[in-house]
């Protein structure tokens, strides 16, 4: 069992820490760095030392938007926990241009040393620094706004009219709040902050606490004071200078919310506004806990890299993520915004207000809100069916982890590429499932009493993975009771009449570490293969990885939740298995049998001996039988266990036939999600004809449902998103009656030169129809040029990317870059888009080779950006010659520019994975569509 090696390296890596806490002693002088002066640096790890920590920050910063740099000055108030005569902190492309010591006996010069390497500064003192004592070090510093998308950046926008207009922001997690200021840049670092920041007049600036008061300076400058902020990381500071107009309101609870946005989208912000007011008093309640500022600021930022951020009380976002106009965004838009605004007010709690200690450990803040952003909207927003799109969430983490490259939720990192590469679907998407797993097997009641004994135990404080399953075990012990809820009161004495302490155990001591160390500790999932005999169930469990090497998958043990149901009782029946093989009882023979019911749990099952046939006979006879989910997970499932040869491709595809039924959108999506690739990767290998009699497959399998859809906007979310889906899908795949009905509203659409309302559900596809020509891909261009409405743009750059037009698309990949009239924040997603077209994908490709070195300095290394455009743009390669070019490209790479990014290997294991699916299962899909074609009208549909 590999569990027990992997908690030593963890346990390792966290003593070799925790032992980091003292400074070098002169005899390893010969081993330390060299600073930038020549001279030895006193010290030679990443991690910081705990000899001394910071207390309090008083932070000045004077930004000019005109020369697009900073100076500033920050004094630190020190805590020494250990005799020293020096300080580490961090700073990041900085001049430091004076440090001095305000000690109890004066100010005195401090000495400077730079290792730039770590982004590392040393104080060096004449006199030593005394433990238990209280100290102050100031520095002042300059350094130019970043270029980039984090630290203190450089955004800009664009007017109506064609200014341009400057503003700068600041993205500081994971690491970059070094680059703003010096500081002590670590998650544990916990401190109060006070910030001012100087203005020209016409500028606003906004930070994480309210504006106390501002002073005018000489030469026409305004000083804005702002209150001090509670403890917290640095990566959590925030402030922007800029012209913004905001709107507000207060919740019940007394906190006043406000939404930044340029002016000419100040419009666009009301939706925000209200779901904001709505969510932190929802959380306020759910967590027990008040929000503990007085405020909570919203900025959409024209230039952003990421999807949003978390800064405790100014959360910051793309304008794509914030801004909703009701007559022009869409079903999606509206879902989409709401779970980010869910996702990031659930951080401050979540992250916020219990800070993992370090890096390793993301996944306890970013699970966590993900996993809220369900848990939340379900209860706010029911019209939002947020049910309907979690599970997708599990498929996506599933794809990565099960390469051998994938990595345990909770793992090692050091260096800031290693940390950034920290921020991808495992820790957020697979964090969230197995969280979903958890609440299942100690029910919603137990779950959210943990949760609450979790935040109200380490407020302000930092924690490891074990702090969260103690809270979650013995949840009804009296000491948590006196502080909780009544509701919570009435479970526990509800519990104890209970007879057998769970539904999930009995006579054990349910140990929640133990079992959910097996899941955060080891990287990949199980699957489970279930075998019927009669009453009896023959239960395995191996790991499920896509690898033509069988030694890496064993040695795998996980304590699985398994649940399931029958076609005897529709009552959802539960096991922990707990060991490699189990056996369970039937009452009573059955017809089948469905394990993971609704996908709750994070694993994958196989149905050996007859299994996968009464299933195939059941989505065939009576598909309702199941819920949506089940069948969502069967589709996933029984495809991907094609790739790793537990199933037949044709297997697959006779389930596969059900789906001319199905009406709902997750099994729907699925279904798409796992049929499309096969002739994406036909595409890259010269096989028209199998490749068209696929796609007629596809298209013969949906088109019932395809010709139900209405071009209208009615119907639930889940109904609008599921028709913009189908009905793109169709034009994409030159359906005729899809393609004449876009073809007529485009052209209409063009003759009333963009004024006429479109209904927003289908402009995707008709813009997409509408791109294939010249003349409609220049009039598309003109009207994103000056549209306000981010929304809208989307729609219309995802269009012009899978446009025929070659000449268009190399420009459109090249206009991103330059980001004069498309943001280069947009980049990735256009380049990906055009790989994603069959006239595009080599260009994008040969784009991303290209442009490399100025992609990773943008972009940042180790960045999900960055993986995404790697992935995205390799993922469909099924040939070896495609391999070994795309390894010559990133092997020629050192470690500094990349080589060692763990969406490399992800790239390579996709690419052999790919050819491996390919040279076994063409011919099957070959044989298999040929009798379907011979069988004649397709009865079966």
């Amino acid at each position: 069992m590999l569990v027990a090696p992997r908690l030593l390296a963890l346990l390792s890596v966290a003593f070799r820490f925790s032992t980091a806490a003292q400074l070098p002693n002169q005899s390893q002088a010969k081993d330390l760095p060299v600073a930038t002066n020549g001279e030895p640096f006193p010290w030679d790890r990443m991690r910081l030392p705990k000899t001394v920590s910071p207390l309090h920050y008083d932070l000045s910063i004077h930004p000019n938007l005109t020369t697009l740099d900073f100076t500033g000055i920050v004094r630190i108030e020190l805590d020494v926990h250990e005799d020293v005569d020096a300080v580490i902190l961090h700073a990041k492309n900085m001049q430091i241009s004076s440090a001095l010591l305000l000690a109890p006996d004066g100010v005195k010069p401090l000495k400077v040393l730079e290792y730039p390497q770590f982004h590392q500064l040393a104080l060096l003192s004449d006199s030593a620094l005394s433990k238990g004592r209280k100290y102050e070090v100031q520095l002042a510093f300059a350094a130019n706004l970043s270029d980039s998308y984090h630290g203190f950046y450089k955004s800009s926008y664009r007017t109506k009219t064609g200014e341009v207009r400057v503003m700068a922001s600041t993205q500081f997690e994971a690491t970059y709040a070094r680059g703003a200021f010096p500081c002590f840049d670590e998650p544990a670092f916990k401190a109060n902050f006070t910030i001012r920041i100087v203005r020209e007049p016409q500028h606003i600036t906004i930070s994480n606490m309210p504006k106390v008061k501002s002073v005018e300076l000489p030469g026409g400058l305004l000083e804005d004071y702002f209150d001090t902020t509670v403890k917290m990381s640095t990566y959590l500071v925030a402030y922007i200078v800029s012209d913004f107009l905001s709107v507000s309101k207060t919740t019940k609870h007394g906190v006043e919310i406000s939404v930044y946005a340029v002016p000419e989208k100040i419009d666009q912000t009301a939706y925000a506004l209200d779901a904001a007011v709505k969510l932190l008093d929802f959380y306020d309640d759910y967590f027990d806990i008040p929000y503990p500022l007085p405020k909570q600021d919203l900025a959409a930022i024209p230039d952003f890299q990421s999807g949003a951020m978390e800064n405790w009380g100014l959360t910051t976002y793309r304008e794509s993520g914030l801004l909703f106009d009701p007559e022009k965004s869409s079903a999606s838009d509206k879902l989409g915004i709401t779970k980010v605004i869910a996702h990031e007010l659930a951080h401050q709690w979540f992250g916020n207000l219990v800070t993992m200690e370090w890096w390793n450990d993301l996944w306890l803040n970013e699970g966590f809100a993900k996993f809220m952003e369900y848990i939340s909207l379900d209860i706010t927003y029911p019209e939002l069916q947020v049910d309907d799109f979690f599970l997708g969430k599990c498929f996506e983490a599933m794809e990565v982890d099960s390469l051998s490259s994938s990595h345990p939720v909770s793992t090692p990192v050091e260096n800031p590429t290693q940390i950034q590469e920290m921020f991808d679907d495992v820790s957020y998407d697979k964090g969230a499932c197995i969280l979903n797993m958890l609440r299942d097997f100690l029910t919603p009641e137990a779950f959210e009493i943990g949760i609450i004994r979790y935040l109200k135990r380490y407020s302000y404080q930092n924690t490891v993975n074990s702090h969260l399953w103690e809270s979650l075990t013995d949840i009804c012990t009296s000491d948590d009771l006196d502080e909780g809820r009544l509701r919570h009161k009435e479970f526990c004495s509800k519990r104890e009449l209970q007879s057998g302490a769970s539904k999930w155990y009995s006579g054990d001591v349910l140990d929640v570490r133990a079992i959910m160390d097996t899941w955060t500790l080891q990287e990949g999932f199980p699957l489970v293969t279930v075998e019927v005999k009669g009453r009896e169930v023959r239960l395995s469990q191996e790991r499920f990885l896509k690898t033509d090497d069988p030694s890496l998958t064993e040695g795998f043990l996980w304590q699985i939740p398994l649940t399931y149901m029958t076609s005897a009782s529709s009552t959802v029946h539960r096991f922990l298995l707990k060991t490699q093989t189990d056996v369970l009882y039937l009452p009573e023979e059955v017809a089948w049998v469905k394990f993971n019911v609704d996908m709750n749990g994070y694993y994958m099952v196989h149905y050996a001996g007859d299994g996968w046939n009464s299933i195939i006979n059941l989505l065939q006879h009576n598909h309702t039988a199941l819920s949506s989910n089940d069948r969502a997970s069967l589709i996933q499932n029984v495809f991907q266990l094609v790739s790793v040869g537990k199933v037949r491709l044709d297997t697959a595809l006779e389930l596969s036939l059900y789906l001319s039924r199905e009406t709902e959108i997750m099994a729907v999506t699925q279904g798409f999600g796992e049929l499309v690739p096969l002739y994406k990767l036909m595409e890259k290998r010269d096989m028209a004809a199998l490749e068209n009699k696929m796609k007629s497959y596809i298209v013969d399998l949906f088109r019932g449902l395809i010709d139900r859809q209405q071009w209208t906007d009615s119907g639930s979310v889940s109904e609008r998103m599921l028709r913009s889906y189908l009905l793109l899908f169709a034009c994409v795949r030159n359906y005729p009656p899809c393609l004449a009905k876009a073809t007529q509203l485009f052209q209409q659409w063009k003759d009333s030169d963009g004024t006429m309302s479109l209904p927003v559900d289908v402009t995707m596809a008709v813009f997409v129809v509408g791109a294939r020509t010249p003349e409609g891909w220049d009039f598309l261009f003109e009207k994103y040029r000056h549209s306000m409405q981010n929304s809208v743009k989307s729609r219309m750059k995802t269009a012009m990317a899978v446009s025929p037009l070659q000449e268009k698309l190399k420009w459109m990949m090249e206009q991103s870059l330059t980001g004069e009239i498309m943001k280069t924040q947009d980049l990735p997603d256009v380049v990906v888009s055009v790989s994603r077209n069959p006239r595009g994908y080599k260009m994008a490709w040969d784009f991303l080779r290209a442009h490399w070195h100025t992609l990773i300095k943008k972009f940042d290394l180790g960045s999900s950006i960055v993986s995404y455009m790697v992935t995205g743009v390799t993922n469909q390669y099924s040939t070896p010659e495609m391999l070994d070019e795309i390894q010559g490209f990133f092997g020629s790479l050192t470690e500094e520019t990349g080589s060692e990014l763990r969406c490399i290997q992800q790239t390579y294991e996709t690419i052999e994975d790919n050819i491996r699916w390919v040279n076994t299962n063409l011919p099957l899909l070959q044989a298999w569509l040929d009798k379907r074609s011979h069988r004649g009208n397709h009865e079966d549909l």
